[in-house]
């Protein structure tokens, strides 16, 4: 049996859907993006091109229900399909677009820059818990206008896992595509094993900018799969209520599948999001707050009645340091979104409200998600009957530890912590140093990233990248980009 959590009763979900629905007529999406209003208009939907504003019918949206993938899988760069999107298929990647890296040595947090980066592609790549790779901060070493496709450029390099990514501006994408296409070998061959995800965020409330739109759009037609990250704030730009910003979060995901199969039917596209119980008292986003973590789960069990892939941003924590908070926050969101059976579940490694990344907290994180793993596989009969054989023939025999039972059994039970968790004897500890959880994860970092085995990438691959990339950037007034530590 594997143990699930819901937040919602099937009335409830039918509700909320019936619900989003509505308001895709009443009162519409705005939408500032016209190529997106004129497809909705030749669909059928009702479009003001003054206001921007489109009444999308309920049947124009269930007819992209039907077409859309209910599941689909990212590539490694071996080929290999190692990510499933669909059913309760659960998978964690870090979390991306931070703006700031918490320094190793001053735990303050910082700028970061190509080296930076390229460590934690090398950390995510050898950190077996996380399966896939994230464009996890910005590089302040290169131009602005080249923040989001630099990130992609530099995990290309060095990762073999399939990773998510996103645009910030609507030219960049096609910069972002060609380097997809560059590692896939072909534009048909990124299409039939995609090694990437983008992200598209819908501005909440109820409504598309230009450029995720075009993003979404541009993702669709070359098959490259997209993300929905609906992003309701309780109190703030959506309702006080976990309920009603599950219903804003359905009416923006339903307009976002909808424009997305009309520009491609049977384009892979994702129901996710990164809402947030809006803190009244700070004025803050808290990633880490129970009612974040609820509307999460909530969200996620709507997008499985609908038959969507699912994403989530939780594991997260609001904390400015790896400390108790850090963990409570962090353990607590990842878990439940492993139990509400979320396919990709991003936000490992973040600090500080998704503005800060942390190496150390990433190594912590890898734990919290081993054991969310263990946690869904459940408890598993391994023998019948389940203990009687092994118990009448040891008897009153406490050596269990010897026995050929426990040898077959003892890795496959439990979940077995690298030595960034603790587990001696207080005696051992203080006689090993004393670490604390800080520095014991300094260390895992470092023998992690110098463990790192080279990705399958030819000379000729990196060239090409980086014509692409310095192509780019010289439209940003940078002549050559940073040199890669390859070493």
């Amino acid at each position: 049996m594997r143990p699930k959590v819901n937040f919602l009763s099937d009335e409830q979900v039918t509700k909320i859907i019936e619900e989003g629905f509505q308001l895709l007529m009443d009162p519409g999406i705005q939408i500032h993006n016209q190529e997106a209003l004129t497809l909705l208009a030749e669909a059928g939907a009702q479009v003001d091109f003054g206001t921007q504003v489109a009444r999308i019918p309920e049947a124009l949206a269930r007819r992209a229900l039907e077409t859309r993938p209910s599941e689909f899988y990212l590539h490694n760069l071996d080929g290999e399909p190692v990510v499933h999107y669909g059913g309760d298929s659960v998978q964690f990647d870090p979390g991306s677009a931070a703006l700031l890296l918490l320094d190793s040595q001053t735990q303050r947090p910082r700028q970061a820059v190509t080296a930076d980066f390229s460590n934690f592609v090398k950390l995510v790549e050898t950190l077996p818990q996380l399966d896939a790779q994230s464009t996890a901060f910005v590089c302040s070493d290169v131009p602005i206008g080249i923040g989001d496709l630099y990130r992609l450029y530099l995990a290309l390099n060095f990762m073999r896992k399939p990773i998510i990514t996103g645009a910030f501006e609507k030219d960049t994408w096609w910069y972002m595509k060609d380097m997809l296409i560059a590692v896939a070998g072909s534009e048909a061959a990124l299409a039939a094993k995609p090694i990437a995800v983008f992200d598209v965020c819908p501005s909440p409330p109820l409504l598309w900018s230009d450029i995720t739109c075009q993003n979404m759009i541009d993702c669709a037609r070359y098959n490259i799969p997209s993300e929905l990250v609906s992003m309701p704030l309780t109190g703030a730009t959506g309702p006080i209520t976990l309920a009603g910003a599950v219903v804003q979060h359905t009416a923006e995901c339903l307009s976002g599948v909808t424009i997305c199969q009309l520009a491609k039917e049977g384009a892979p596209i994702v129901w996710g999001g990164s809402p947030a119980a809006f803190d009244m008292r700070q004025g803050t986003t808290p990633m880490g707050a129970v009612g974040t973590w609820m509307i999460d789960c909530a969200y996620t069990q709507v997008g499985k009645a609908l038959g969507m892939p699912t994403h989530a941003y939780l594991g997260m924590s609001d904390a400015k340091v790896v400390d108790a908070q850090c963990g409570l926050e962090s353990s607590g969101g990842a878990i439940l979104a492993a139990l509400a059976g979320v396919n990709m579940v991003s936000g490992a490694g973040m600090l500080a409200f998704e503005n800060c990344q942390s190496f150390e907290k990433l190594v912590i994180d890898a734990e919290i998600i081993g054991m969310a793993k263990r946690l869904i596989r459940g408890i598993e009969l391994r023998d019948d009957p389940i203990a009687l054989d092994i118990l009448r023939e040891m008897g009153h025999d406490a050596q269990f530890i010897s026995h050929d039972h426990t040898f077959k059994w003892f890795r496959e039970e439990d979940y077995l912590p690298s030595a960034v968790i603790d587990r001696q004897e207080p005696e051992t500890w203080e006689a090993g140093g004393a670490y604390n959880s800080w520095q014991r994860a300094q260390a895992r970092v470092g023998e992690l990233i110098a463990s790192y085995q080279p990705a399958p990438v030819s000379t000729e691959l990196r060239e090409e990248l980086r014509s692409i990339a310095t192509k780019a950037a010289r439209s940003c007034g940078m002549d050559e980009l940073p040199q890669l530590p390859l070493e």
